[in-house]
C-alpha cells in the first residue's frame, strides 16, 4: 500500500509540473493567438530528418493555438549537394553562392522542387494547412543584382505581400522559397534570412523567428554560458559594426535589425535542433535563445 502511494504521489508531481508548465505558457500563448509570425527555416534542423519532424510538429502546434504563420525557407546544402552531383562548381564568395545561370536553375529545382514540396507535404499531414510558394509567385519576391561577379545573386528589392496576405485569411500557412525575380524578369538566388525580414516587415508580423544550428548570440562563443538572451535594437545595430561578429551570424542580425526597424516588435535567433526550442522560445519566461527588441532595457 505504501509503494502504491509513494507510486501516485510520483505521478502526481509529475502531472503538476505539466500543468505548471502550461500556466506559464498561458499568457504567452495569449500574446500571440490572432498574431503573425514569419519563421525561417534551414540549416541543420531542415536536413536531419528526425529534427525536422520534431520542428514541423511545433510549427503545425504553434498554428492550432491561433497564430497566422509563414514559413521561408532555404536549402543551401541540397544546393550544393544537385550542383556536386550535376559537376556543376560550388563556389562563395563572401559567403554568398557564385550562382550562374545553370546553378539557378539547380536553385529553383531544389528550393521549389523539392524543399518546398517535401515541406508542404510534411506538414498537410496533419491537415489542409499549408500552401508553397516562391517568391516570383504573384511577384512576391522583387530582386535587384547584388554583384554581377555572383551572377544570379539578388538583394531583396520588394515585397508584395497580397498573395501572403490572402492565404492567412483564408487559414492557410504559406511556405516560401526564396528564390525572387528581377525587373528583367530573371530568378534571383536571394538570402533566406534576409527574405525572412522583408516579409516579416511587409505583412506588419509581430515576431521574426530565425532558426539557425547555434543557440544565438554569445559574449564570448568558446564560452557557452555567455548567452545573450536579450538586445534591443540599438544593441543589435552596434554590434553590426564590430568586425568581430562572425560571418554565418552577421546577416541573421542585419535581418533583425531590419525588421525591428519596420516596425515587428520582436525578433529572435534560437537553435532549431534543440528540441522543442521553439516553444521555449515563446512559450516560457527565460527562452532559449537570443531575442531582439525594440525597447531600451
Amino acid at each position: 500500500m505504501q509503494l502504491e502511494q509513494a507510486g501516485t504521489r510520483a505521478r502526481c508531481a509529475i502531472e503538476m509540473k505539466k500543468a505548471e508548465v502550461f500556466m506559464e505558457a498561458l499568457p504567452w500563448i495569449k500574446e500571440f493567438a490572432g498574431r503573425t509570425v514569419v519563421i525561417k527555416y534551414g540549416g541543420a534542423a531542415m536536413t536531419d530528418a528526425a529534427i525536422r519532424d520534431s520542428v514541423l510538429s511545433d510549427i503545425v502546434m504553434l498554428k492550432m493555438l491561433g497564430l497566422r504563420l509563414v514559413m521561408v525557407h532555404g536549402g543551401g546544402k541540397e544546393i550544393s549537394n544537385l550542383s556536386e552531383r550535376l559537376g556543376l562548381p560550388v563556389e562563395f564568395q563572401n559567403g554568398l553562392r557564385i550562382t550562374s545561370p545553370e546553378v539557378m536553375d539547380v536553385v529553383k529545382m531544389t528550393l521549389i522542387g523539392k524543399v518546398n514540396q517535401e515541406l508542404v507535404a510534411q506538414l498537410n499531414a496533419h491537415g489542409n494547412i499549408a500552401v508553397g510558394l516562391n517568391g516570383a509567385d504573384g511577384h512576391t519576391l522583387a530582386a535587384r543584382c547584388s554583384d554581377p561577379a555572383l551572377g544570379r545573386v539578388g538583394a531583396v528589392a520588394g515585397v508584395d505581400a497580397g498573395l501572403i496576405g490572402d492565404l492567412l485569411e483564408r487559414d492557410y500557412m504559406p511556405v516560401i522559397a526564396t528564390v525572387a525575380v528581377g525587373d528583367d524578369g530573371d530568378s534571383y538566388n536571394v538570402n533566406a534570412d534576409e527574405a525572412a525580414a522583408a516579409i516579416a516587415v511587409a505583412l506588419g508580423a509581430h515576431r521574426l523567428i530565425l532558426l539557425t544550428d547555434v543557440d544565438g548570440l554569445y559574449g564570448d562563443f568558446a564560452d557557452k554560458s555567455t548567452l545573450i538572451s536579450r538586445l534591443s535594437q540599438a544593441e543589435a545595430a552596434e554590434l553590426l559594426q564590430d568586425p568581430g561578429l562572425s560571418r554565418g551570424m552577421r546577416p541573421k542580425v542585419a535581418a533583425c535589425v531590419a525588421a525591428l526597424r519596420g516596425s515587428v516588435a520582436g525578433a529572435h535567433i534560437l537553435n532549431g535542433t534543440i528540441p522543442h526550442s521553439l516553444l521555449l522560445e515563446m512559450f516560457t519566461d527565460e527562452g532559449v535563445g537570443t531575442m531582439f527588441d525594440r525597447g531600451i532595457l
